[in-house]
């Protein structure tokens, strides 16, 4: 499977409904492999606008909420961010 390609369409499709709106959360979306955060067995769903389930009763949020999330907090090139549920 093709990852790259997939998020590429991600992106695409993300930007087209305005969840991401900047050039920041955009990059972000293209440099970051949302398959290596995912167990083996479903790597290939990484890129359907879902949350998944991770194990231990765990997701990992939807792509548009992870979008959503990033745009409000406005960060710069070369920040690091890391989202932890309180599920």
């Amino acid at each position: 499977m093709n990852y790259d390609d997939k998020r590429k369409e991600l992106v695409k499709m993300l930007k087209r409904v305005r969840r991401i709106k900047s050039e920041q959360v955009e990059k972000a979306f293209l440099q970051t492999p949302r398959e290596l955060f995912l167990p083996e067995e479903i790597k290939h769903y990484a890129y359907i606008d879902t949350p998944l389930q991770i194990g231990n009763d765990q997701t990992i949020s939807a792509p548009h909420m992870v979008a959503i999330m990033c745009e409000a907090l406005n960060f710069e090139q070369g920040q690091k961010i890391l989202e932890i549920g309180a599920g």
